[in-house]
């Protein structure tokens, strides 16, 4: 175990937009971190993230960086195609190993995983940083007291216009290495029905939606063995959203990930756009209004989940107590999602361990050209 007194030294693989706008910002925030070193195939973007943050050590190839023995932690933010491979190579190494979500794009890979963390004395965390949205641990917090009695059903929906707009990995679009919107934005739902609810997924269904690329939007429908109801939209080609509606039979939650006045809960029955509700949301708005000010000056509601789940992962090892986001974790929501993507291409409802059985990779739709098609975006190291 590190020395409660030492930086911990990370190094990340992979130099893409989630590298360098998501994580590596946050870090002037976390004095327990060092990051030392960075490995990307394309130089240009390795040393553009390493300039830009002060990365003193520069390598064009991941084998070259876990031969380092002064890194101490590597993030593993390649595409979801490569996440095993490096990750099982940085374990190998001796090294602890954080890995950006999805944990991989097949069963197999996930259970290559677990085994060789099983064989090692190293902490392995998956980067699911919704869990630490400071909204979603309020509302998990009031389901587990009660607060809503029996849940009944939960809607979600979380879009972006992120392939509207240049600089999008072209990897991200297709089934076949881990991108499309059911495994790049379900999967982090997926996690929320698992974190939020308690139960596992039972029965699922799904139907997506494409133009010119892999899946655009979805629309899923699901059963937990709890007898929660959840029905989820997802899709990268329009406005920005990230939002839940938790119902139970005391009462439901509405919440906005990305206002900071986004949790509202009322009881019921009830309405929440009812008259006589205003003032309160005013005055819980102007409450929230100094602490939302200090947040954004800190990057915003989502860099906060970022600083969280790295404080978290610190902790754990320093501690040597067990990390908040599991491999298990993982594999259930990758589990879940080709268990989602096997609905869709087969036009039925899935039961999710039918699907494990029978389909450990993601289906790829007839149109998605497969790998060749993004041959020359796979070749590169970054997210």
């Amino acid at each position: 175990m590190e020395k409660p007194s030492a930086k911990l030294r990370l190094a990340f693989v992979g130099c893409g937009r989630a590298t360098q706008n998501l994580h590596l910002p946050v870090f002037r925030h976390l004095a327990d971190w060092e990051v030392i070193a960075a490995a990307d195939t394309d130089e240009g973007r390795l040393n553009a993230a390493a300039n830009r943050f002060g990365i003193p050590r520069r390598h064009l190839d991941y084998q070259t960086l876990l031969a380092d023995p002064d890194v101490d932690v590597v993030a593993v933010c390649v595409p979801p195609h490569l996440h095993a491979k490096v990750a099982v190579a940085a374990l190998a190494a001796g090294k602890h190993v954080f890995i950006e979500k999805p944990l991989a794009v097949s069963l197999q890979e996930c259970d290559q995983l677990v085994e060789n963390a099983s064989r090692s004395p190293r902490k392995v965390m998956v980067g699911f940083n919704l869990r630490w949205h400071r909204l979603i641990r309020s509302s998990r917090k009031l389901i587990q007291e009660g607060a809503l009695g029996e849940l009944e059903f939960i809607r979600t929906a979380f879009t972006t216009g992120g392939k509207l707009q240049p600089g999008s990995p072209e990897w991200s679009s297709w089934r076949t290495p881990g991108g499309g919107v059911l495994f790049d934005l379900g999967v982090h739902h997926f996690d929320l029905w698992r974190y939020l609810t308690g139960a596992e997924v039972e029965e699922i269904s799904a139907i997506s939606h494409s133009r010119d690329a892999g899946d655009q939007s979805a629309i899923v429908k699901a059963r937990m063995d709890n007898g929660v109801l959840i029905t989820s939209v997802f899709s990268d080609q329009t406005t920005d959203s990230n939002e839940l509606e938790i119902c139970g039979r005391k009462g439901s939650l509405r919440l906005s990930c990305y206002r900071f006045d986004g949790l509202e809960f009322i009881t019921a029955p009830g309405s929440f756009g009812g008259f006589r509700r205003l003032p309160s949301k005013l005055l819980a708005t102007l409450r929230e209004i100094p602490r939302g000010m200090a947040r954004i000056s800190r990057g915003g509601e989502f860099h906060a989940t970022y600083e969280s789940e790295w404080r978290s992962f610190a902790n754990s090892i320093r501690t040597d107590t067990a990390v908040e986001c599991t491999l298990e974790d993982g594999r259930r929501a990758v589990q879940i999602s080709l268990s989602a993507l096997a609905s869709d291409s087969e036009s039925r409802a899935v039961k999710v361990l039918e699907s494990a059985r029978k389909s450990v990779e993601a289906p790829a739709r007839p149109s998605d050209g497969g790998p060749a098609q993004t041959a020359k975006s796979l070749s590169s190291g970054g997210r």
